[in-house]
């Protein structure tokens, strides 16, 4: 049975590395290679050069790209934490007449289809003259109602003792979610922050309508200028999304382990 489960686990765990076998093996062949009706395992000649030649490319600003998307990342992972985490405690923690009421509205923004609310997004942030600015890109992902209803429903059973004794020493509601709460929710807090940072990191419908200058670029619209209606430089979109996929890999290698313990504080068991 286990011999089974470890057949099981080694094929999906392949089937799983077959994508990015692909991107690297098309991203170090020539176009000759890619394109070739016999297919290789491995490019004949490995073109190292590819990389050079990938940031070499005017026309695709890169490097720049990805700075962009680190720092929308970041700023809204951060902010994410911050806000959502505020706003579940308080759902969770904080008895008031109409917690209920915010509650159920947090969860009705769930059931709104983004392309709803897309184009009255985009008319705030046009008014707001923040079109090819970071600021268009960071300020509507601070907030997530999902974010915020799973970290309602973590404080639900965060342990009330723990809270109580720090309330016994004079902290109120702002110092024991600070200086208790916080603190012994590392863990669900690196949870999210990895689901928040992989889900901005691949954003690309509202990075490529806010994005119009090419120095306000994120990778993900970067990438997308590889291929055009004009040309295909199919193996420098292949080495790009592997570079783009880069950050992604290593942050979810050093901080997998808190993405199961998240689900399973939740309380959201299958």
């Amino acid at each position: 049975m286990r011999a089974a489960r470890y057949l099981a686990l080694s094929i999906a765990a392949a089937l799983f590395l077959v994508p990015f076998y692909l991107v690297l093996r098309n991203g170090l062949a020539s176009e000759q290679e890619i394109t070739s009706p016999s297919w290789t395992f491995w490019p004949g000649e490995v073109r190292w050069e590819n990389f050079a030649d990938l940031f070499a490319n005017p026309a695709v600003p890169l490097v720049r790209s990805l700075v962009n998307s680190v720092v929308v990342a970041v700023l809204q992972t951060a902010g994410q934490l911050l806000l959502c985490g505020l706003a579940g405690y308080g759902l969770a923690r904080i008895p008031y007449r109409y917690a209920n009421a915010v509650l159920y509205l947090v969860i009705a923004t769930l059931m709104i289809p983004a392309a709803v609310t897309f184009v009255p997004t985009f008319v705030v942030v046009s008014t707001l003259g923040w079109i090819s600015d970071l600021r268009g890109l960071v300020v509507p992902g601070l907030f997530s109602g999902f974010t915020t209803f799973l970290f309602r429903q973590y404080f639900l059973t965060f342990p009330k003792e723990v809270e109580e004794a720090a309330r016994v020493d004079g902290l109120g509601h702002w110092g024991t979610y600070w200086r208790v709460v916080v603190p012994n929710s590392k863990g669900f807090f690196a949870a999210l922050g990895v689901i928040a940072f992989m889900t901005s990191w691949n954003q690309f419908l509202w990075p490529l309508v806010i994005a119009q200058d090419r120095d306000s670029w994120t990778v993900q619209v970067a990438l997308s200028t590889f291929l055009t209606a004009q040309s295909t430089e199919v193996g420098q979109l292949f080495l790009a999304a592997a570079v783009s996929v880069a950050p992604l890999v290593i942050v979810f290698v050093a901080l997998q382990r808190f993405l199961v313990r998240g689900v399973v504080e939740t309380g959201m068991k299958g």
